[in-house]
């Protein structure tokens, strides 16, 4: 059972030390001239102004939820349609209350106007 995830974790070693060893050489290696302006908390060379903490629109969030939500229940169609004929009549019902439920949700938004943005 260990030796079936042997090659899981040896791929994640090997990512974790080439993340490593990339980040050591880059800083060894590349031009790091730290000034007061540079280590400033925009590293732009600008003076920052204001709170580094201000308030974000929900709407933001909300837009982004909304395309994951739909994103992931849409990618569920792929796998039904390869398996579609295997199981018929029953697989056919159940992605249409799948779609169903997807589309009162996405209609429930579009009415709302979650979907709009000013």
């Amino acid at each position: 059972m260990p030796s079936d995830f042997a090659p899981i974790v040896s791929l994640l070693v090997l990512a974790v030390v080439v993340s490593v060893l990339i980040a050591f050489i880059s800083r060894l290696f590349g031009p790091y001239r730290p000034t007061a302006r540079k280590l400033a908390p925009y590293e732009s060379g600008m003076r920052p102004y204001g709170e580094a903490i201000r308030r974000i629109p929900v709407k933001f969030y909300r837009v982004a939820v909304l395309f994951i939500l739909f994103d992931i229940e849409v990618i569920f169609f792929l796998p039904w349609a390869v398996v579609f004929r295997d199981y018929g009549l029953y697989g056919l019902t159940i992605m249409g209350v799948f779609f169903f439920i997807l589309a009162v949700g996405f209609i429930y938004e579009w009415k709302v106007g979650g979907l709009e943005w000013d």
